[in-house]
């Protein structure tokens, strides 16, 4: 089943909307210019504008020439096609993982459930080997770093709090 850019683009521009609105009904916070209010904001307005240049067929020309210029170079590839056979599971991956670290967060600790996450996402993304766990690792205390710290925004500690 294949659905319209005018449904698909309206679709997202009222869901843009949405977010806009929901966003600018937050309170803000004492003392603080950006408030709470300003990332739904955000994100609803992208939402609106990219909705509105889908729904008018804006860049379709540009969209249907790379096509044609792939379709002129394409040629079999058994590797590729043999990659994305074996991968058919992974849409289904990202969402089981954040059932996984819904259901373990709380008594192991965001840091080691994220870098979990980040391990298995780049194993199943064939990542070079060598680079996994030090970018789990790292990009699970920067992530849990950004979130304590400058969005302040709490985390599961689990049993060994960070020392930030």
């Amino acid at each position: 089943m294949r659905i319209s850019d005018r449904i698909s683009g309206v679709f997202l521009a009222l869901l843009g909307a949405a977010a806009f609105w929901g966003g600018s009904r937050l309170p803000p916070v004492p003392g603080q210019q950006v408030g709470p209010s300003a990332f739904p904001m955000v994100v609803g307005s992208g939402l609106m504008i990219v909705g509105i240049l889908i729904a008018l067929h804006i860049g379709r020309s540009f969209e249907e020439q790379a096509e044609a210029e792939l379709a002129k170079h394409r040629q079999p590839d058994p590797e590729a096609e043999a990659f994305q056979r074996s991968r058919r599971w992974f849409p289904f991956l990202p969402p089981a993982l954040m059932v996984v670290y819904y259901f373990l967060s709380e008594r192991v600790g965001f840091v080691p459930v994220a870098a979990v996450m980040i391990a298995i996402l780049a194993f199943a993304l064939n990542a070079k080997r060598r680079l996994i766990l030090p970018v789990a690792v790292l990009g699970a205390l920067g992530i849990h770093l950004v979130f304590v710290k400058l969005l302040r925004v709490p985390l599961p500690p689990g049993p060994l709090p960070m020392p930030w």
